[in-house]
């Protein structure tokens, strides 16, 4: 079709419509099959463009109308003179635009179900024009023609197929007039043709969508599980085929190596990590729908890269003390990075895949599980024994890192079966023969424990440590501790103090190696679990890890490492208190038991140190993280001795010196000491009642000055937190009445205690609600609603008579101010439930003196207000005479404002 110049204009502009259009009205008979088969007419226009053109960004960022100029000239279009084919590609973004409108919509009237039917087969013709190669040899034409296309054309075009996949397949599947197989094939040919990495990640974002399809279908027809899966089955596996050939670098190397491996995203992953990963997880699916032939197809490909791996150590050659791989040629080592990128890779794949060999088909894929934890383990005690990150090599710069990684995904890798592992530990513990079992635990701990050294490459060693983590925590063989390389790591932990790992190797191990003797062992009885020797063998674990902490001297001042043991010690004490926090009441008590004296000598030392907030900060953290695990096991009196030194400590100069580093770790300090609080007084029952006053003095005589009047934002969360914590979880150490009478609302006095607390702490709500933090003011108009839902604080005698209006008022001013628009209707709900512990005298007493009181109203104009706001006691009524009665009193104060001075008001 020629267009001319005026005419291609109009067309874009009525197509721009046409989107804006279809972005907002239903699915309805406006939208014809004529008007359908115009708009698809001008999606071609697309599949004709050869020249790369730079969309005209719009409002709604899509290409624009503006100018078209004919024939690539400049100026406007004249008639007579036809567009170019830059201004087609235009038209045909533009088109792709509305369909993909169209296609959004989930709602679809059943008698639109042909109408979807016909868009979808004009899509399949546009599929066939862009993926046709007019040759059937040449699969390379297919992505230079893609190449070609404009950008926003192909983008758009790969919406529209993520838009059918994901909205309507399930509509179209059935229907025998649609080649849904053929479009697959054609889904196939367009994904692995794609010019660019980003459009490749898109494709395979709908293959993820139709794979899930496909996985929920099978799930919900069980009986019809074959015929669904054969009608898929070659596709599938073409498909895992294609997806593990793009990510081998032997196949693909020079596009692989464009993608950026050092700089991280936003989810902490690089450009590769990304591309891995996705291409992962449709080798997944895949392998949920397929698991045989996922196996079998990946395998052989592991298993070829495998032999390369296996096979450097015959080229390790000796040289007195040191050791070289003598492979120099520059072929030859460019096809070994190649080989130990894609083993690095396929290791991935495969500990990705570990979730499919446990639960119900445990037994069922036993052996293909068993073969692939035995050939990692085998390649880690490989990896282990030659040690070939410590060899040189040729290019160690490229070499060396792929030796490392594959030696650390082959660790990742076991550590992934980790879940199978505890199944097989559970099967052989009802039986005799134990011997593979213990085998593969042994040598997975032979290949391990060597690592877990200072010298070793970190990445190595952090792999190293995860899994001796996972062992201890997941598996828990009961012969672990008993093996001589987990007894290796003890003297090495205990004893070797000169040769510290670095810290986050260091908190590892001590995690796995307290683990061992906390965590009870699956499926034996409690007669059976060696509780004595393991808990005074975790004594001697703890003393010997804080034997330096212990001895500091008091005060530490001149010991010159005193605040190194300090934060390293806690750290790791830390974690190990985290790691059992959900455990066994037995595991907690032995922890504790072996912690006792280590937490007295921090109880010691926290004086001394209260003036450096980097050292209270790790201590407090710690004794958060001892509140929330192991209070009962600490004690109702040494908590309240804790508690008492934290609050001596404390005083309103050191608050104020802490709180006012805002964003430092001395403000850290004070919202941790804060959270330790809000555990204390959410404890049940009477235990630590006498306390509450201490606490609520803390809060508002100390804390709440300091912050009123400034932003302090993190440590007002948490102060209100508290505040919230200690009237909800003790309300009966303010009200003495009986539920009984609460819930019948008698007319009985209420009895009342510490009511000039409770007059301070709403107080200190109500004067949140005038400062501008709006995530403060959230947070604290919920509080109240929860202690109206639970405690019936609006119908409270205190609070209805002397606050309740004060805090309408205060919530009433915030909506005429607009100062927090995004809360309008947490705020209108709220009033509402104030209004309506007393409507009656919200609308003859509260709503005129509230008038009366606002400025640049006459008395005509409050009179119109009042008698506009009608009494109604039903949310939405009420909720709309609110937004009502706040914007006509914002038109009144505007036009007031407006006039001239002296003009005479009738």
């Amino acid at each position: 079709m020629i267009l001319e110049a005026e005419s291609a204009t109009l067309c874009l502009l009525a197509l721009e419509c046409l989107a804006h259009l279809f972005s907002w009205i239903p699915l309805s008979t406006s939208i014809t099959p004529s008007l359908l088969a115009s708009i698809f007419h001008f999606a071609r226009f697309g599949c004709q463009q050869p020249i790369k053109t730079k969309p005209l960004p719009t409002s709604n960022g899509d290409s624009a109308p503006g100018n078209l100029p004919a024939n690539g000239g400049s100026g406007h279009g004249r008639t007579g003179q036809m567009v170019g084919q830059s201004d087609r590609a235009r038209l045909g973004v533009m088109a792709m635009n509305c369909i993909n409108e169209l296609m959004s919509k989930n709602c679809v009237p059943v008698d639109f179900e042909e109408f979807l039917l016909r868009m979808f087969q004009q899509t399949f013709y546009l599929l066939q024009r862009l993926t046709n190669t007019h040759s059937h040899s040449n699969t390379h034409t297919i992505k230079s023609r893609l190449q070609e296309l404009d950008e926003s054309y192909v983008e758009k075009f790969t919406d529209f197929l993520r838009l059918f996949v994901s909205v309507h397949l399930r509509r179209i599947e059935s229907n025998a007039q649609f080649p849904l197989v053929e479009f697959l094939a054609l889904l196939f040919k367009y994904t692995f043709n794609q010019p660019s990495h980003e459009g490749y990640l898109a494709c395979l974002d709908i293959w993820s969508i139709f794979l899930d399809y496909l996985t929920t279908k099978i799930r919900s027809r069980l009986a019809d599980r074959d015929s669904v899966i054969n009608r898929y089955k070659d596709a599938l596996v073409l498909l895992l085929r294609e997806v593990l050939n793009r990510i081998q670098f032997r196949l693909n190397q020079s596009q692989l190596e464009e993608l950026d491996d050092e700089t991280l995203d936003d989810d902490q992953q690089t450009e590769w990590q990304r591309y891995l990963c996705q291409s992962l997880e449709v080798v997944a699916r895949v392998m949920e729908l397929l698991p045989s032939q996922t196996f079998s197809v990946l395998f052989p490909v592991l298993q070829e890269d495998l032999d390369v791996y296996l096979g450097l150590q015959q080229y390790i050659v000796r040289s007195g003390s040191s050791r070289r791989l003598n492979i120099t040629a520059e072929a030859d080592c460019r096809r070994l990075h190649c080989a130990l990128r894609d083993l690095s890779s396929l290791l991935q794949a495969v500990g990705r895949l570990a979730e499919f060999f446990t639960g119900d088909v445990f037994t069922a894929r036993f052996n293909d599980a068993l073969a692939i934890v035995q050939r990692l383990v085998e390649v880690s005690c490989y990896g282990s024994q030659i040690s070939l990150y410590d060899v040189e090599m040729a290019v160690p710069t490229v070499l060396k890192p792929d030796l490392i990684d594959v030696h650390a995904q082959s660790l990742a890798a076991l550590q992934a079966y980790s879940h199978w592992l505890a199944q097989f530990c559970g099967e052989v513990q009802r039986q005799q023969d134990q011997t593979q079992f213990v085998d593969l635990i042994r040598s997975s701990m032979d290949a391990t424990t060597p690592l877990i050294n200072a010298k070793v490459p970190e990445k190595l060693l952090l792999s190293a440590c995860h899994l001796l983590v996972s062992m201890s925590t997941t598996v828990r063989p009961v012969f672990l501790v008993s093996l001589p390389a987990v007894q290796n790591i003890f003297n090495l932990i205990t004893e070797n103090h000169n040769h510290r790992l670095p810290q986050e190797a260091h908190v590892l191990v001590c995690r796995a190696l307290s683990n061992m003797l906390l965590l009870p062992w699956p499926s034996l009885p409690e007669a059976e679990q060696q509780w004595p020797s393991r808990s005074s063998n975790h004594a001697r674990l703890l003393s010997s890890l804080t034997q330096q902490y212990r001895l500091l001297p008091r005060p530490p001042n001149h010991h010159p490492n005193s605040k190194a043991v300090i934060q390293q010690t806690l750290c790791v004490l830390k974690d190990l208190v985290d790691s059992i926090s959900g455990e066994a009441t037995k595991s907690r008590q032995i922890c504790y038991h072996s912690l006792q004296e280590s937490v007295q000598v921090t109880l010691a030392l926290f004086p001394h140190f209260i003036q450096q907030p980097d050292v209270t900060d790790e201590m407090l953290s710690f004794f958060l993280t001892l509140f929330q695990a192991l209070r009962v096991q600490m004690g109702v009196a040494f908590t309240e001795q804790i508690i008492q030194t934290f609050l001596s400590m404390f005083t309103r100069d050191q608050l104020a010196v802490s709180i006012l580093q805002e964003g430092s770790s001395g403000s850290r300090v004070v919202q941790k000491f804060l959270k330790i609080l809000q555990v204390v007084v959410q404890e049940p029952g009477q235990t630590f009642k006498p306390l509450l006053p201490s606490i609520l003095s803390l809060c508002l005589d100390q804390v709440y000055p300091i912050v009123a009047e400034r932003s302090c934002p993190d440590v007002k969360a948490e102060m209100f937190e508290l505040l919230f914590q200690i009237l909800h979880q003790n309300w009966r150490f303010f009200f003495k009445s009986s539920v009984l009478s609460s819930v019948q609302r008698t007319g009985a006095e209420e009895l009342m205690e510490n009511q000039a607390q409770f007059t301070a702490a709403m107080q200190a709500f109500g004067q949140s609600f005038l400062q501008p933090d709006i995530h403060i003011f959230k947070q604290n108009l919920s509080y109240l609603e929860v202690l109206n839902t639970k405690h019936k604080l609006y119908h409270r005698k205190l609070f209805r008579n002397s606050m309740l209006f004060h805090f309408i008022n205060v919530l009433l001013q915030v909506l005429l101010h607009k100062s927090h628009d995004l809360l309008q209707d947490d705020i209108t709900l709220a009033l509402y439930n104030m209004a309506a512990v007393d409507f009656q005298a919200f609308y003859s007493s509260f709503l005129p003196e509230f008038l009366n009181g606002c400025q640049g109203l006459d008395p005509h104009q409050r009179t119109t207000l009042a008698r506009n706001f009608t009494p109604e006691r039903d949310l939405p009524s009420f909720s709309q005479g609110v937004y009502r009665i706040v914007n006509d009193l914002r038109f009144y104060r505007l036009c007031n404002g407006s006039l001239p001075p002296g003009t005479l008001k009738l």
